[in-house]
């Protein structure tokens, strides 16, 4: 499935959040595209023709330890890191009113601890071996908001701006950061949510559809590769239009 001369051709990617949605479907735009892929998640190894062509690590990014171990691996295995996604994320519905303070915690602690740790722990070894490229997952509603998932929204908000901190502490290093902020996706945190809700989001998208995670893997792939180069503390937003209007 790889392909010895593409874009990410030689370059070694760690994706978290990987066993599904749009990880998964970007860990397969990476092996096509010539990466060597390792997939970390909490979740069981997915049996997946995807999977099976990635080095797949037990990764909890809310744990320092396991951020290290998983940094510790790819240095001994491959000895140098590349691109990192931090893709792993969670989101909760419920109005700020009445919403749980663990869920609160929860999800800050999954979405925006969770990047802070894998830039933290993946910048050094990027650093090393001539610099790299971090895309951290942000949302469209990193940028606006909508009633209820204040966590989400928080978090989100969080990953957007930590970007441009990441960016501007190791652009020396040649180690660029981008958020990503993809719009209504049509994986299962998006198509779990109720149709009223689905609808109310299409109904705000000039494209007036979901957009497919194939979609958002093509645009990592851009920004893990050497055709990004001059692009960091950037806010790449893959959303049909919501923003716009």
């Amino acid at each position: 499935m790889s392909t010895e001369n593409g874009r990410l051709s030689g370059k070694v990617a760690l994706i978290t959040g990987g066993a599904q949605g749009i990880g998964h479907t970007t860990a397969g735009e990476f092996l096509e595209e010539g990466a060597e892929v390792v997939v970390g998640d909490v979740q069981d190894e997915p049996d997946t023709d995807i999977i099976a062509q990635c080095d797949f690590i037990e990764l909890d990014v809310t744990d320092e330890d396991s951020w290290e171990a998983a940094i510790d691996h790819i240095e001994q295995e491959y000895g140098q890191l590349d691109v990192l996604f931090n893709n792993a994320g969670v989101l909760t519905h419920g109005s700020i009113e009445d919403f749980d303070l663990e869920n609160w915690k929860r999800d800050r602690e999954v979405n925006e601890t969770g990047v802070f740790l894998g830039m933290r722990n993946a910048a050094p070894l990027m650093s090393e071996t001539g610099g790299g490229s971090i895309v951290n997952s942000s949302s469209i509603w990193g940028t606006v908001a909508t009633e209820g998932a204040p966590a989400y929204h928080a978090s989100k908000g969080a990953v957007r701006n930590m970007s441009k901190n990441g960016a501007v502490t190791w652009a020396e290093e040649n180690v660029r950061v981008n958020s990503l902020h993809p719009g209504a996706i049509a994986t299962d945190m998006t198509l779990d949510q109720d149709e009223e809700t689905i609808q109310a989001i299409l109904d705000k998208t000039p494209m007036n559809r979901l957009g497919e995670p194939e979609e958002v893997a093509n645009v990592v792939a851009f920004l893990a590769s050497d055709e990004a180069t001059f692009m960091t503390g950037s806010e790449v937003v893959v959303d049909g239009g919501y923003l716009a209007e």
